[in-house]
């Protein structure tokens, strides 16, 4: 009887110390986080973080930035208008755009995707269960639309899934956020390019930056696409991102534990899977910035962290400041050079 009440004792304690253990790691992997930031904020302020800044601007880097310059109308070329011929029957696409109270940019996001006037197309609102004009927008399209529903959701990455649930013919996919824009002949010219290249599974492009009122403050001009880059940073442009259904099928679709990072957790499963990436030399979509988006809203305090679980994942270890830009020295330098000669007119885009 001694015997079995002293096992009974170890193992209580066994699985204390488990537990236990669990927390501690637990707490030491979120103090590497608060630290892995606190580093890079110091390290911004110093002189050299300052020095870096201002040679970024010297020389033309500007992936780091999101407003380049005062607002002016975006202008496109005439080409751009000019669509490409499509095989028979085309490539179908499947797209979702997951929302909530953007009501402001909403239909502008629509009308980006249906005035493409593809003929093969399923798109998809998912809304979240908005209050603002949302309601009044989705019913003036919804005629037009292959499905919507609206209701509450487990984040970003539970609505695109559940919207793209509801899609069963796109060949290609692409989710376009609800402040974002395609620019015109996108999907005419993703299409032929994917109906020309069977090889390859997934296809982004250079991004132009718009304001709240749609005008032009910035363009992103990308060198082509470099799997160190990937793994280390995302500088895929969300809104020029397509791929195939069969990628998507392979990988499962986008992990909803993320709330900020889960289009590079998606990247980086797609390159595990073993998919070809080509970067395409056209801006593909418009990426809206505001005050109340994700990306400026949630950075600290959510894709900080995603990031560094992202890249230790990745590299098996926590990863310095130091580590990223010593390994994205080579793809910044190529930006810079692209982003020079598209200046110059002699990169035509």
């Amino acid at each position: 009887m001694a015997s079995t009440i002293e096992q009974q004792t170890v193992d209580q304690a066994e699985t204390s110390a488990t537990a236990l253990i669990g927390e501690l790691q637990r707490e030491v992997q979120q103090l590497r986080s608060k630290l892995l930031e606190l580093e890079r904020f110091v390290h911004s302020m110093t002189w050299r973080g300052r020095w870096r800044r201002y040679l970024a601007l010297l020389v033309g880097a500007q992936l780091n930035r999101l407003v380049h310059y005062s607002p002016r109308p975006l202008r496109l070329p005439r080409r751009y208008y000019r669509l490409p011929p499509l095989p028979q029957p085309p490539p179908s696409f499947s797209i979702v755009t997951p929302s909530y109270n953007q009501g402001r940019f909403l239909e502008a996001t629509i009308r980006s995707v249906l005035d493409q006037n593809y003929p093969a197309l399923e798109y998809v609102i998912q809304d979240g269960g908005s209050t603002d004009q949302t309601g009044e927008i989705l019913a003036r399209y919804r005629h037009r639309l292959h499905a919507v529903e609206s209701g509450k959701d487990r984040g970003q990455a539970h609505a695109i899934n559940k919207g793209f649930q509801k899609t069963t013919n796109g060949q290609i996919m692409a989710w376009l956020n609800s402040d974002d824009l395609f620019l015109p002949g996108t999907l005419h010219y993703v299409a032929a390019f994917f109906a020309c290249h069977p090889d390859v599974d997934v296809v982004y492009g250079h991004r132009i930056i718009i304001d709240t009122q749609g005008r032009e403050v910035g363009r992103w001009v990308l060198p082509p696409h470099s799997d160190t880059m990937l793994q280390w940073a995302d500088y895929v442009p969300q809104e020029t991102l397509f791929w195939r259904r069969r990628l998507w099928e392979r990988v499962g679709g986008l992990d909803e534990s993320f709330q900020f990072a889960l289009d590079w957790d998606l990247l980086l499963r797609f390159r595990e899977a073993g998919a070809r990436f080509v970067r395409l030399p056209r801006f593909l979509g418009a990426f809206r910035v505001h005050a109340e988006q994700k990306t400026t809203a949630e950075l600290a305090s959510k894709g900080t962290p995603e990031m560094d679980r992202l890249r230790q994942r990745l590299h098996g270890r926590p990863v310095t400041l130091e580590d990223i830009r010593r390994h994205m020295r080579s793809y910044m330098i190529r930006h810079v050079l692209y982003n020079r000669l598209y200046q110059l007119g002699l990169y035509r885009i």
